[in-house]
């Protein structure tokens, strides 16, 4: 349980995954909300502020040489090494980036959502956020096996075997840069965060840091 420390820690990989990827990690921290609004509550001003203010460092030129910075670069070339095509699915920085382009800026979407985003952006790591306490024990990557849920709902759709998840000791509970299980997803009165941030070859664990801490500093500020 979080005491307010910053102490992030790095999730256990399975051994085949380590085997094939071994510079593939995520590094984890949890949070306790100090704001007294809801996570899914409208940002305070500061946060929104925030977001105009990098909406504006990102504009055309630097969007379009985006993907030959160092951090995405290696995102992208992750992508590839395990299968996907980043022009067509695209890295977190980049579906970002082309959404503020899209829409004229980088636009609010409630306090965590604008949270993960500014930190996204600042360090062009992504961090994610399940609920606390609909996680049974430490985080880590492994390969998901044939048929089983993503989550533990009874109606959680299947996967297919192979796929890189984040799971806990029970469940897998997202797709890598991908989907999360519903129900592990933070709700309005979530209080306590799980945040989990994945790192690949190229990108400095220092970067993976940062993204956490911009996320734990702002869930934690009272």
């Amino acid at each position: 349980m979080s005491d307010g420390r910053f102490e992030p820690r790095l999730g256990w990989l399975e051994h085949e995954v380590q085997e094939d990827l071994p510079e593939l990690r995520v590094l984890l921290d949890e949070v306790r909300v100090g704001r007294r609004a809801s996570v899914s509550a409208t940002s305070p001003p500061e946060l929104r502020a925030r977001l105009r203010e990098l909406s504006n460092g990102f504009r055309g030129a630097r969007a379009v040489g985006l993907r030959r910075e160092p951090v995405p670069a290696a995102y992208r070339a992750f992508f590839r090494q395990i299968g996907l095509d980043p022009d067509i699915e695209r890295t977190p920085i980049e579906a970002a980036v082309l959404e503020r382009m899209l829409r004229g800026g980088f636009l609010t979407g409630g306090l965590l959502a604008d949270v993960l985003l500014i930190a996204l952006v600042d360090t062009a790591v992504p961090v994610w956020a399940l609920d606390s306490e609909s996680v049974d024990g430490p985080l880590g990557i492994r390969s998901s096996r044939e048929g089983e849920p993503l989550g533990r709902s009874p109606g959680a759709s299947a996967l297919t075997a192979g796929r890189l998840v984040i799971a806990d000791a029970s469940a897998a509970l997202a797709i890598l840069f991908g989907q999360l299980a519903p129900e592990q997803e933070p709700a309005h009165d979530t209080r306590r965060l799980t945040l989990f941030a994945v790192g690949v070859a190229g990108v400095p664990e220092l970067y993976l840091e940062e993204a956490l801490w911009t996320c734990h500093a702002a869930l934690e500020q009272i």
